[in-house]
């Protein structure tokens, strides 16, 4: 049966995590996220499902378990905080390569550097661009809440499956530390299935399965590139998720993603106390982006302004989706600094009203 349970975010992930059906959890601890880990370690999942979990060396460790849980077959996932995710680029890079499915967290602290253990948004560009080397994509979930943060462990794991891709679900400390109440869903056995292109030895009737992402021809490996193209554009067709605020008689457009979509929320209310007609869209994906309906509402809209908790990243696929239909402005905050709804209205005003 479903319960309900009042926990704090990274510890509903981890429990999402094990009721999901995970085979393999390995992580390194680092603030804000350390909890996922000291959660799974206290709750002993070996003996609950089988599931194994194990502190890595390192990150650079855990990546590289991940990517051979994940070349098995097996439904593996490792999380972190943005310098831990920093080390884990490569590993990622290797891991869309060769085509598996893995599941990573990122509960996102302020940089650059070691920075700050407060929330911020500043790793958008190293979660939806690629960040390590190649030409490759994530596919990136955004919660806004903690049931959201349940809610996308299952989904993750379906998208990595489905497209056999890296999917990252980029949460910040904000979510990672505040508590809510949540509906955990039922518990999934862990499968025994078998995939074709998973490594499981030689068998009889079989040959070896290889995995790698190393191609020495460049003409095989720009094969390879244009059949991981091919599977993003099949990603940006079917698998956008987004909310939609008050945008059927908008005049305006706020655009803003997890923890900052809920306090954008609130400064869209305001704003329409005042009188002024703003809607607002959360991208639920941010790979893939919202594009299509974005740049629907710029043939309605005066403007858009997109809050952010970094110095404005996400801003620039808003400008790509609109195309300079209509103007597109920025407000954000960062090195853990957190926007207040009365600041997001001002700006909007600023921006927009001449300061009234």
């Amino acid at each position: 049966m479903k319960e309900l349970r009042l926990m704090k975010g990274n510890e509903a992930f981890a429990e999402a995590a094990i009721r999901a059906g995970t085979d393999a959890y390995f992580g390194y601890p680092i603030t804000p996220q350390s909890e996922v880990i000291e959660y799974l370690m206290a709750q002993n999942p070996e003996e609950r499902t089988g599931m194994a979990v194990l502190q890595a060396e390192s990150e650079i460790a855990a990546i590289n378990m991940i990517y051979g849980a994940a070349g098995c077959g097996k439904k593996a996932m490792t999380s972190s905080s943005s310098p831990g995710i920093s080390l884990k680029q490569e590993g990622l890079s290797y891991i869309a390569g060769a085509e598996l499915p893995c599941v990573v967290l990122n509960v996102v602290r302020g940089g650059p550097g070691l920075g700050t253990i407060q929330p911020s948004q500043s790793d958008y560009f190293q979660a939806v661009k690629g960040g390590g080397h190649g030409d490759y994509k994530l596919i990136v979930l955004a919660p806004a809440t903690v049931q959201e943060t349940v809610d996308f462990v299952k989904l993750a794991f379906d998208l990595a499956f489905k497209y056999r891709n890296p999917v990252m679900i980029l949460s910040d400390g904000i979510i990672g530390q505040m508590m809510e109440k949540v509906e955990l869903f039922e518990q999934i056995p862990r499968s025994d299935e078998e995939y074709d292109w998973a490594t499981q030895g030689k068998k009889p009737g079989k040959d070896h399965t290889i995995i790698t992402s190393l191609q020495l021809k460049p003409e095989e490996q720009e094969k390879v590139n244009l059949r991981l193209q091919a599977k993003y554009r099949e990603v940006e067709k079917n698998e956008v998720l987004y909310e939609s605020y008050n945008t059927e008689d908008a005049d305006y457009l706020f655009v803003a993603f997890g923890s900052c979509g809920r306090i954008t929320q609130k400064a869209m209310e305001m704003a329409r106390k005042k009188g002024y007609k703003v809607g607002q869209i959360r991208p639920k994906t941010l790979y893939p982006f919202p594009v299509e309906v974005i740049n629907k509402l710029s043939d309605q809209v005066k403007g858009i302004l997109t809050v952010e908790m970094n110095a404005g990243q996400m801003v620039e696929d808003v400008r790509l989706a609109v195309d300079g239909k209509t103007p597109v402005e920025y407000f954000g905050r960062y090195g853990g600094m957190i926007p207040s709804p009365d600041e997001i209205l001002n700006a909007f005003e600023q921006k927009f009203i001449g300061g009234k």
